[in-house]
């Protein structure tokens, strides 16, 4: 298997580097590419739900962005340790009735010794909003470098 890197023990900058990796994944909307990142026998725990496994994930993935319409996140590195990752995140995206949400979390990540991800805790909580309340507008896909991160946005 290829490494992912940067690879672990991670540095405040390696783990940075890895936190944006992920980010820009995710706003793609793509679980075949985001599953990617994953070893085959992944553990997971989103909100409450626990995938096992790539196919799990790539299954809850497809789930996600399909109710999560125009999905656009901002992650930030909070700490890391070794081969450990402390993530805080908050993505902004709509439902099929058009309501807004901002939902904000923090994800615990542990990565192998060839920097894919064995384990993902993720704890979320959503945010009704309203359209006017936005802050994420750029074009979906990769946050452009000029856009103001969480910190910035005082989120």
């Amino acid at each position: 298997m290829e490494a992912k890197p940067p690879l672990p023990p991670f540095t405040q900058e390696t783990a940075a580097q890895k936190v944006r990796l992920a980010e820009d994944a995710w706003n793609t909307r793509d679980p075949d590419r985001v599953v990617l990142v994953y070893t085959d026998d992944t553990r997971w725990r989103n909100r409450a739900e626990f995938p096992v496994g790539r196919e799990q994930v790539r299954q809850f993935l497809v789930r996600k962005w399909a109710k999560e319409l125009d999905y656009r996140l901002i992650k930030e590195l909070w700490a890391c340790s070794g081969n450990r990752i402390a993530v805080r995140f908050a993505y902004e995206y709509h439902d099929n009735t058009g309501q807004w949400f901002r939902a904000y979390g923090n994800e615990n990540w542990e990565f192998n010794d060839q920097g894919f991800m064995m384990r993902r805790y993720a704890s979320i909580n959503d945010l009704a909003i309203k359209e006017s309340e936005r802050k994420y507008f750029w074009p979906l896909g990769r946050r452009p470098e000029d856009h103001p991160g969480l910190s910035d946005l005082e989120l």
